[in-house]
């Protein structure tokens, strides 16, 4: 007994191999917008530090990752982004590509990929990414219950407990080439997002205006329904005290943060993460936000920013925003968002659900242990 549980114990610390699928629209990390690309190329990082061996399937001829990297298609998909039958060609082909005998784990990132991978004979894990109610919770509630879902936020999890969770883990990103400041910013009130009116930009102008506080709205603008939002509603609402900036990449992001008095993000909807939030408190820039979503579980209202009940209570807060200290929005970040954190969670996730999901594998992983 004494030998069989040392080589089990031996098995299930031995490095994982892991395929690390994302949806073909962007490489990784992203030349500008994009939340989860930024995330995931952070935890491939990371979990290669730990040990792993990862091979990163997506779309393109480029990456910058220290996985392996395999693509599905020669050309991003980006100007198709939210069809179906992309992603869809995108999942059969990674099906074909992933061989059984070489991988413990597949992680999918994708949003349909939960619905086939059910038929997958590796074990698979879906961080779901979006908010899992409506049409979306329909189709993860039809997942394969051997489908281990991860969430990004306690919020998210509860917005529909019913569905097969097998872990709770927070995003994540890189922080050793993010710059400081180190004192608060003097530019304008920072709204940085898509053009969206879940993301509420016409509250921000509200908002600012009412503070006497200058706006720079820097927003994601490609798909139709964005450029419609932004010339429909958006641009009408402009004035002397409101720059836009459409499109910017990730050093004019970096550089607005810096300069920014504070980020506001007055969501309209339950955000299941806002991974801008952390980018934001990571340069030392604070949050004000409407408490809706994941916010509470992001900023430490009063020392990192203000969680606010309703938009009313936003104009004092971003007032007040200047005497918070930068110093804490780093330290804040670095303790509970950082890519080490974020592997090390998702190992225990990938663990637990391999152990609970196939204990038949020991023996598997136990030779692979003793022979490497």
């Amino acid at each position: 007994m004494a030998v069989n549980q040392q080589s089990s114990e031996r098995a299930w610390s031995a490095p994982l191999r892991i395929a690390m699928v994302v949806p073909p629209w962007l490489s990784v990390p992203p030349p500008g917008y994009g939340g989860l690309e930024t995330v995931v190329a952070g935890l491939v990082d990371a979990l290669a530090d730990r040990g792993h061996r990862v091979t990163l399937f997506g779309a393109g001829t480029e990456h910058g990752t220290a996985a392996d990297f395999v693509s599905t298609c020669d050309d991003l998909q980006y100007e198709r982004m939210g069809e179906s039958l992309p992603e869809l060609a995108h999942l059969a082909h990674v099906d074909r590509l992933v061989d059984p005998a070489g991988f413990d784990l597949i992680h999918d990132h994708t949003t349909i990929g939960p619905m086939v991978a059910g038929r997958r004979r590796v074990p698979t894990v879906a961080t779901v990414h979006g908010n899992p109610v409506g049409e979306y919770g329909t189709v993860l509630g039809n997942t394969d219950r051997g489908v281990g879902l991860v969430a990004i936020s306690h919020a998210q999890r509860r917005a529909n407990p019913g569905l097969s969770w097998t872990g709770t883990v927070h995003n994540a990103m890189p922080l050793r080439d993010i710059p400081r400041k180190r004192s608060p910013g003097a530019g304008p009130v920072l709204w940085l997002a898509r053009f969206s009116p879940d993301k509420g930009p016409d509250v921000a102008i509200a908002a600012c205006r009412a503070a006497g506080l200058p706006l720079t709205l820097a927003g994601k603008c490609n798909e139709p329904a964005e450029r419609r939002y932004l010339e429909q509603v958006v641009r009408p609402l402009l004035g002397d005290d409101v720059t836009p900036v459409v499109n910017g990449d990730r050093a004019t992001a970096l550089r607005l943060l810096l300069d920014a008095r504070c980020l506001i993000m007055p969501i309209q909807w339950a955000e299941p993460f806002g991974m801008v939030m952390v980018e934001a408190m990571a340069t030392g820039t604070p949050v004000v936000a409407l408490g809706r979503g994941a916010v509470p579980e992001l900023v430490r209202d009063g020392i990192t920013g203000f969680v606010c009940d309703h938009p009313g209570e936003l104009p004092a807060a971003l007032r007040a925003a200047a005497d918070l200290n930068p110093a804490d929005c780093v330290a804040h970040v670095a303790e509970n968002f950082s890519v080490e954190r974020m592997a090390a969670d998702y190992e225990a996730v990938y663990r637990g659900f391999l152990a609970a999901r196939a204990p038949a594998r020991a023996p598997l992983a136990a030779a692979r242990a003793v022979a490497g």
